[in-house]
């Protein structure tokens, strides 16, 4: 690791050292994400932090401000977030708190599961309670229907060359509508945008740790339980994803969240919301391939497409687009 990002990051830690008392030559690499951004673990000897994450954010891919502000909404909103120690937002680097290494996708199993989306659960109806509009980006129809146009142009054009016939366009059209139809007649909160196994950590106290939440939204109340249950790294049963919602659900209700009195009706909208989310995932993945030479998550590819036909299928009026990812299977290629 000898490149010149990391080179900046050494020096502005060596003005840190004293006053966090870090282990310079501990510096190693933490995680990578989907984005630019890197993060690095660093050994201390302050007797609050053993360890302490460095995030690397290059200001002309990952500006920080974004980061920074959802953080500190979050944390005043009672969620465990990253505490930011000490910023450099001039180059795109963050001292933050550690919350671990264990993911909830370490350490989910048939039997932790229940005892892990009970913590996750009342994390997001916290977040949900803090909402207030105007304060972060509204996920509107300009921004849903963006991310619904990655998956013609990412996974269909590009990743499969696909080329649809004309009433196979129109039919997607139509199914795009519906969908968006009811994503925005949801109720609208505060939306991580990546609620799942992967963005969770399993801490001691106040679990769970939620990190990677810089692209908030405020948008339908549905997204993060689609995020979550319909996690494209894990699958469950479909009759314990049912029960896990119907926890949210009531949850919510409780506390107060604006969620319909009809289960039914909210269960339908986690549904269509989650569809949206996996027809955004399977251009997103693709186009990590092929735009940015991540080939990681192409095997996750075969999940999320499961996860969208089955809820295509399950409703007569997107049956069409049922038909359309179907002929996307690698066997039936």
């Amino acid at each position: 690791m000898t490149d010149s990002r990391l080179d900046s990051l050494r020096n502005w830690l060596k003005g840190l050292e004293p006053s966090w008392q870090l282990d310079l030559p501990t510096l190693a690499p933490a995680s990578a994400d989907a984005s630019f951004r890197r993060y690095f673990r660093i050994e201390s000897k302050n007797p609050d932090f053993r360890t302490l994450i460095v995030m690397d954010a290059p200001p002309q891919h990952e500006p920080l401000d974004a980061f920074i502000a959802v953080d500190l909404l979050l944390d005043n909103g009672g969620l465990n977030v990253p505490k930011i120690l000490e910023q450099n937002t001039v180059e795109g680097f963050l001292l933050l708190n550690d919350l671990g290494n264990k993911t909830y996708l370490a350490e989910l199993n048939s039997e932790s599961a229940d005892h892990l989306y009970k913590d996750a659960t009342h994390a997001l109806v916290q977040m949900q309670l803090a909402s207030k509009p105007d304060v972060l980006p509204n996920y509107d129809e300009a921004l849903l229907q963006r991310e619904l146009d990655l998956f013609p142009k990412w996974y269909l054009k590009e990743h499969l060359h696909l080329e649809l016939t004309e009433l196979q366009h129109a039919q997607m059209k139509q199914a795009f509508e519906l969908i968006l139809q009811n994503n925005l007649a949801q109720a609208k909160v505060y939306v991580h945008r990546d609620y799942h196994s992967r963005n969770l950590m399993v801490t001691e106290k106040n679990n769970p740790g939620v990190i990677d939440f810089q692209d908030a939204v405020y948008g339908p109340i549905t997204y993060d339980a689609a995020s979550l249950w319909r996690d494209a790294y894990i699958v469950w049963p479909e009759e314990r994803v049912i029960d896990w919602v119907i926890k949210f659900w009531e949850e919510g209700r409780q506390a107060g969240l604006p969620m319909p009195n009809d289960f039914g009706q909210f269960y339908r909208d986690f549904e269509w919301m989650g569809l949206q989310r996996h027809l955004k995932v399977l251009g997103i993945f693709a186009r990590l391939f092929h735009r940015d030479g991540k080939d990681a998550y192409l095997k996750d590819i075969p999940l999320v497409l499961e996860y969208a036909i089955a809820t295509a299928n399950r409703y007569i009026e997107l049956k069409p687009l049922a038909r359309i990812l179907e002929s996307t299977r690698p066997t039936q290629k």
